[in-house]
């Protein structure tokens, strides 16, 4: 009877081919992670603009108007980590913005003064508002690539 030599471990083609296979998973997951990141960062923002929203909303239902920028009580000046400010003008049809700070997401990602704003839409004759982000010149605040906003923003 003659034994046959039973191979042990791995070849290194195979090894070569798994190693393959992770480095082009890798490069398709680094990528998506990144933004993914960023995207998360962005809750902080959104959070900012929902307080905002609550007190224009509840001052236009009672009121029928955008309060002044002194009625409105809001934060404009958070200076978080993410967060540079919040813009707010009534003469902009009650649009409030938030400036992202660009060192507090991603580096080189989001520049200098870039941003988001939501914008109230009002039903003829009704006093309830709905929120639809858009840039607007008048609250200084340019938009940020689309991937990068919020998923209610992203329409």
């Amino acid at each position: 009877m003659k034994m046959q030599n039973v191979q042990k471990g791995f070849t290194l083609i195979e090894l070569m081919i798994v190693i393959a296979i992770v480095g082009i998973l890798a490069a398709i997951a680094l990528p998506a992670y990144q933004d993914y990141t960023v995207r998360a960062k962005m809750a902080e923002p959104m959070g900012f603009l929902a307080e905002a929203k609550t007190t224009l909303s509840e001052f236009y239902a009672t009121q029928g108007a955008f309060p002044s920028a002194e009625q409105a009580g809001l934060n404009t000046n958070p200076n978080t980590q993410i967060v540079a400010s919040i813009k707010y003008t009534a003469s902009d049809n009650g649009r409030v913005g938030v400036t992202i700070q660009p060192a507090g997401i991603v580096p080189g990602v989001v520049a200098a003064g870039r941003g988001f704003s939501l914008s109230p839409v009002t039903a003829t004759g009704s006093l309830t508002l709905q929120w639809v982000c858009g840039g607007s010149a008048a609250t200084g605040v340019t938009n940020i690539p689309a991937k990068y906003l919020p998923s209610t923003c992203r329409g």
